[in-house]
């Protein structure tokens, strides 16, 4: 993977938490900047203030929805329940890459901005969270 070093793209970071869920989540960055084909890394912080513990499991979504192809996570805390004991605050990496091609696409010459965002919920028993997809 080669670096397109002359495209550079600011990536904001957003965090939402479901009313069902009394958690506190909110990115640790407002705003990254990268380049397609390097690596970045990126953390959110989720604290559990209550005196039980919860299990919660987070969806993901990338803005505008056409940048979305080019968003590759390495690792990342979505679509795995987390369970925060009481009190317990925890640091959530994401390692993520834009694909190179994103700066060869003629659709995203004019998008500089991307926006990376999460929603906890909390984890229910049998429920299953839709997995995005780009066709």
């Amino acid at each position: 993977m080669v670096p397109v070093k002359d495209r550079i793209i600011k990536v904001t970071f957003n965090a939402d938490v479901h009313a069902s869920l009394q958690w506190n989540f909110r990115p640790q960055q407002t705003e990254i900047y990268v380049v397609p084909g390097e690596t970045a890394l990126a953390f959110y912080k989720a604290k559990n203030p209550t005196d039980k513990p919860i299990i919660g499991i987070s969806t993901y979504n990338v803005v505008p929805f056409e940048a979305g192809q080019y968003f590759n996570k390495i690792q990342c805390f979505c679509f795995e329940e987390q369970r925060l004991n009481p009190q317990e605050e925890v640091d959530m990496p994401v390692f993520f890459y834009i694909d190179p091609e994103f700066a060869e696409d003629p659709r995203m010459v004019n998008v500089d901005l991307i926006t990376l965002s999460y929603t906890f919920f909390e984890a229910k028993e049998g429920h299953k969270l839709p997995v995005p997809g780009y066709n």
